[in-house]
């Protein structure tokens, strides 16, 4: 913004995680900490593996573990959605390079 000479927006300037509330980053931060499931057939993100959500609260204290626990659901989800989009996106272009960008359709059955 400086370079081109305006001054920035704070209403159009994306969110940090700082800018939400302590049980948000809380659950920003765990979601970091918890390891990825992938399918290791298919490429497909599952999501965190939750099976040491339990020690992680209690290592790091911390008090309001419920909302912690649904805002950590959201990111999860969200996360999830936005991997595997990616992942599809992905996908439907190394099958245009790998047919010269013609999008080949499989023929319709009767």
């Amino acid at each position: 913004m400086e370079r081109l000479g305006k001054t920035p927006d704070p209403k159009k300037m994306p969110l940090r995680r700082e800018d939400f509330p302590y049980e948000v980053q809380t659950a920003f931060f765990i979601h970091d900490v918890l390891p990825d499931i992938w399918d290791g057939a298919g490429g497909n993100y599952f999501g965190k593996n939750w099976s040491a959500l339990g020690t992680i609260l209690d290592v790091y204290e911390v008090e309001n573990s419920k909302d912690v626990i649904l805002f950590l659901r959201y990111i999860d989800s969200l996360t999830i959605s936005k991997k595997n989009d990616e992942l599809q996106k992905d996908r439907k272009r190394e099958e245009r390079k790998q047919h010269g960008g013609a999008i080949i359709k499989p023929p319709k059955l009767k």
